[in-house]
């Protein structure tokens, strides 16, 4: 891994001050970024959400808060930077992604459904599905899980099994539901789940390649455990590009 620039380096003390959990929001690096929202998002909710509940506290520099650290930054880029080439945390041009065993989707492709379609793809039958991808948007989804979660949806490494340039972890991803879920009432409980990871590095720790495995009923079945809404019906789509939704976008949710 080569030695950072002087200008790297003063990028990342101004980045820590500002976000002390990811990388690539500020400084003169990502002066010409496109974000979603027109300026970096705010992680402050999450963030303290993070620090409540975590289960590890990693050392500063070790492995485990490294890649704490680009996991989080990647998951900031996937969610409010809209032009691929200003990523920073993956290789853009070769970068894939696996989950569960599912076919690759590519860098453009993760970007263009959003994280949770990414995550929640099933291969249930549409009337068994309790969440359907392909009748969410990105912009959908984030308002749906930012309903059930207001106070954000946070994430940690909870081990790290081998390092660079194969590095295995497992994580822990929870929050709060304190807002409805598709018509069930929000139960005031953490839902949580625990997945492994394997990603494949290259020299600058950019991700190349990422699979995820995980159990996603452990994710609904907590979200889908308060009573339905008599009034709910059939499956509604998530609100895209309302007025509110505009208004809080830029305070992040994730990770």
């Amino acid at each position: 891994m080569s030695a950072p620039t002087p200008e790297e380096a003063a990028a990342t003390a101004e980045q820590v001050e500002l976000d002390p959990y990811r990388l690539h929001m500020y400084g003169e690096a990502e002066k010409h970024t496109a974000w979603r929202h027109g300026a970096p998002p705010s992680y402050v909710e999450v963030n303290k959400l993070f620090e409540e509940g975590r289960t590890k506290v990693w050392p500063n520099g070790s492995l485990e808060e490294t890649v704490e650290k680009l996991v989080k930054t990647w998951e900031m880029e996937l969610s409010h930077k809209t032009n691929i080439q200003d990523f920073k945390s993956i290789e853009p041009s070769s970068f894939c992604m696996r989950v569960n065993g599912r076919p690759a989707l590519s860098g453009k492709e993760t970007l263009a459904m959003g994280s949770y379609n990414a995550l929640l793809q099933t291969s249930l039958p549409e009337e068994l599905q309790y969440y359907k991808t392909s009748m969410e948007t990105f912009e959908s989804s984030h308002d749906i899980f930012r309903t059930s979660f207001p106070r954000g949806f946070a994430w940690e490494v909870v081990q790290v099994y081998t390092g660079p340039p194969l590095v295995t972890f497992k994580f822990r991803h929870w929050g709060v539901m304190e807002g409805p879920f598709k018509g069930h009432q929000p139960t005031g409980e953490t839902v949580q789940f625990i997945g492994i990871a394997i990603a494949k590095v290259d020299e600058k720790l950019r991700i190349v390649e990422v699979e995820v495995y995980y159990d996603p009923a452990e994710l609904c079945g907590g979200l889908l455990k308060g009573p339905v809404e008599e009034s709910y019906g059939d499956y509604k789509k998530g609100t895209e590009g309302c007025p509110f939704y505009a208004g809080i976008s830029r305070i992040s949710i994730s990770k």
